[in-house]
């Protein structure tokens, strides 16, 4: 398990260039003029985690694994694109089967970039994507309730549960608020999920700024994280032409290149724990000779579950974890040294995973 997340925007706000460098390829084109991305582009990040390089030399591992985001790059969207604008809502389908949705607004002047819109106003555009989006979950929600409303009527126990959630988000759609705002009981996510509104995914906010404003973000940057802020949503300034050009330099230059820029880190690595902590995910650790490898679990995992995040046959079987905190396994040196100074735990199934665990699971096949 790792995350997937849809990268949303106008055109030319510099989604498909911040796509090629999260990915390092060049699949997207990043082109000056609307619709240049005319299939959703998907690529797998590596998540950067320092962790796992110590952990593999003192496991000795012959391979490390990371674990991976998934990235969905996805035409750029204009005003009436729920009605079929540009290239309508053919692209707000792939962006239903993501965890999250990353809104890339253009926080950045520059006039040789043309803006769909003839200005820059990244608020104004972050309304004109969520407007879009909300318009095209109102419309599949009333396809959906008359057939509910039928079989709801009829008995269906299922149905009825449904529509109640489907007329709960109606109303804050039809109030102008995304889904996302709609209260819910701690037994309705499970079926909200199923649901797959484009506008209850959580939201994380990519500004994209200049190259300048990398570091520390501008004026127009700062309205967005305003915005976030009040929304209880997350907020990153990123600039899309450092991490491009960061993309295609060599491991050892990237550091260089980086420290002239005044940076302390990608802003990759930024993007990225914005999305875990978004997400309320964790990464766990398994390490041997051929493989020290990074797993992604939900904050608040059980033993179980983590070893489940291995395979099913694991979790089914699942005995005991023998587990080792991230500190313990550096300070002693590994699962031997853990051991001797008595720092190895033996965990049952109600074990809740904490983040950087070394886990080894014992299970019945």
């Amino acid at each position: 398990m790792g995350f997937k997340c849809g990268i949303v925007g106008l055109p030319n706000v510099g989604k498909s260039t911040l796509f090629n460098a999260l990915t390092q390829t060049a699949a997207a084109q990043a082109a000056n003029y609307p619709f240049c991305t005319i299939e959703p582009n998907v690529g797998d990040v590596a998540v950067p985690d320092p962790r796992l390089d110590q952990l593999a030399e003192i496991g000795k591992s012959a391979q490390r694994i990371p674990t991976r985001v998934n990235f969905v790059d996805i035409a750029g969207l204009v005003r009436g694109a729920a009605q079929g604008e540009g290239l309508g809502n053919q692209f707000l389908a792939n962006i239903r089967e993501t965890d999250a949705v990353l809104y890339v607004c253009r926080c950045f002047q520059d006039p040789d970039v043309t803006h769909v819109e003839g200005r820059v106003d990244p608020l104004a555009d972050l309304e004109t994507v969520e407007t879009e989006l909300m318009l095209a979950d109102l419309e599949s929600l009333e396809k959906r309730r008359p057939a509910l409303e039928k079989k709801a009527k009829g008995g269906d126990k299922d149905s009825k549960e449904t529509l109640e959630l489907v007329n709960l988000a109606l109303v804050e759609l039809a109030a102008g608020r995304p889904a996302r705002r709609a209260k819910l009981a701690e037994d309705q996510h499970a079926a909200w999920r199923k649901l797959q509104l484009l506008t209850a995914k959580p939201v994380l906010y990519v500004c994209n700024v200049d190259e300048d404003a990398a570091g520390s973000g501008n004026a127009l940057s700062d309205a967005v994280a305003a915005r976030a802020k009040a929304e209880g949503a997350r907020a990153v300034a990123i600039s899309a032409k450092i991490e491009a050009e960061l993309a295609l330099l060599a491991a050892e230059e990237r550091a260089e290149y980086l420290s002239a820029m005044g940076l302390a880190e990608p802003g990759l690595d930024r993007l990225i724990r914005s999305g875990y902590d978004l997400l309320g995910l964790i990464t766990f650790f398994t390490v041997g000779p051929k493989e020290a490898r990074a797993w992604t679990v939900a904050k608040g995992a059980s033993a179980p579950q983590a070893a489940g995040a291995i395979h099913s046959d694991f979790e089914r079987g699942f005995i005991r974890a023998e587990t080792i905190a991230f500190a313990d396994y550096l300070a002693h040196k590994g699962e031997a040294g853990a051991r001797d100074a008595g720092r190895l735990r033996l965990e049952g199934k109600d074990y809740i995973v904490q983040d950087g665990d070394v886990m080894h699971f014992r299970f019945n096949a």
